[in-house]
């Protein structure tokens, strides 16, 4: 068996329900602080995952390496409380929701692999962003614990780890966790330790190279921390998806007849039309009450061009001169609210699974955020020590 897949050698599954408030360690900062004003929410996972983003840390003045030493204190009373010790296992995982079914295997896998022609094993989909990765790395380095996995699908050869954990969750029978999440989704979780099952299920993931379905922060902190682990879900589906994730605008002062304006200016095909919704190949723009179609330039290179790469370059940074990594540019999966600084959205259609798997093949990456894959692995309900 290869040691860059491998199991849990020190685990903790949930008993009952994550402890803390019901939203991602990834959602966006503002809604984490939020979250984490609510009484009782800061001896919670979440307030572990955001040590500094704690009421107590925000009012202190406390930056990471000192709300970090908190933050492990309060972890390992909720492992006591909340929390059942397990050794070497891993765990086949099932989500079942309205955005998809994901049926794989929760494991270690090593961020920094190579096969033994120098490519990665875990291959990044999409850039990052510096200073995210540096900060979820001081967590993870400092709390020696991952609490949330990453979703790695497999390059080639998915239907036979789909296969394996089917079989698997099959023969065990009931799982020993059951749970349902705020947007309708079930969790189901098996515990399977060391032996003939787990030697199987852990081979079917490392007989493929996986790609960052959603998490390429996360594997780019892991890599950071140095602990040569990753908690990952490798999954093939058999129903994942992926949602659009849009750019909104904001402080630019920009209104729509100046996006237009500018935009027309740099040769684009720009009209007004309040029924266009974003399709392949074009944007839809919405500020204020106006909608703005946007047709893309066709890309001047053979290699695979996603939207986003084009929007980013093409209608942000060469037309506006808006730097796409600075404050003036935000991700907004579909279906999030418009933050109230919003000055425009620009609404893109959702990246295919074909166009991820050909930017893949050539070499390259998409922008930041530029794939929302759901269903996604529940946060918490699984911890790892690393």
């Amino acid at each position: 068996m290869s040691d860059w897949i491998r199991p849990i050698g020190r685990g903790w599954v949930v008993r009952d329900a994550v402890p803390g408030p019901d939203v991602d360690e990834f959602a966006e900062p503002e809604r984490v602080i939020d979250a984490l004003a609510a009484p009782g929410a800061a001896d919670s996972l979440l307030a572990v995952q955001h040590p500094a983003r704690t009421p107590a840390a925000l009012a202190r003045g406390l930056d990471l390496t000192a709300a970090v030493p908190v933050a492990r204190a309060v972890l390992e009373r909720l492992r006591r409380r909340f929390y059942r010790p397990l050794h070497q296992v891993v765990a086949p995982y099932r989500i079942e929701g309205p955005d998809g079914v994901a049926l794989g295997l929760l494991c270690l896998a090593d961020p920094a692999a190579v096969t033994d022609d120098g490519a990665a094993r875990v291959r990044h989909t999409e850039d990052v962003y510096p200073d995210v990765v540096a900060e979820r790395a001081a967590v993870l380095a400092g709390l020696g614990c991952a609490t949330s996995a990453a979703l790695l699908v497999p390059a080639t050869g998915g239907a036979r780890l789909t296969e394996e954990v089917s079989r698997a969750c099959a023969g065990l029978g009931l799982p020993d966790l059951s749970t349902s999440d705020a947007a309708g989704r079930r969790h189901d979780l098996w515990v399977v330790p060391a032996g003939p099952l787990q030697t199987r299920l852990l081979a079917a993931v490392a007989a493929a190279d996986l790609l960052v379905a959603d998490g390429n922060h996360r594997v780019a902190a892991a890599a950071a921390a140095g602990h040569g682990a990753l908690l990952a879900l490798v999954t093939a589906g058999p129903d994942l998806r992926i949602g659009a994730i849009h750019r909104v605008l904001t402080g630019t002062g920009l209104g729509p007849e100046d996006l237009a304006e500018r935009w027309c200016a740099a040769g684009l095909d720009v009209r007004y039309d309040e029924h266009a919704e974003p399709v392949t190949g074009e944007a839809v723009v919405r500020a204020g009450t106006a909608v703005l179609r946007v047709v893309l330039p066709k890309p001047d290179t053979p290699d695979p061009v996603i939207d986003h790469e084009i929007v980013e370059r093409v209608l942000l940074a060469d037309a506006l001169g808006l730097d796409p990594d600075g404050p003036w540019v935000r991700p907004l999966p579909a279906g999030r609210p418009l933050p109230p600084d919003a000055d425009a959205v620009v609404q893109l259609a959702p990246v295919s699974y074909a166009d991820v798997l050909a930017v893949h093949a050539a070499g390259r990456r998409m922008p930041r955020k530029a794939t929302y894959f759901t269903p996604k692995p529940r946060s918490g309900l699984l911890l790892a020590e690393l």
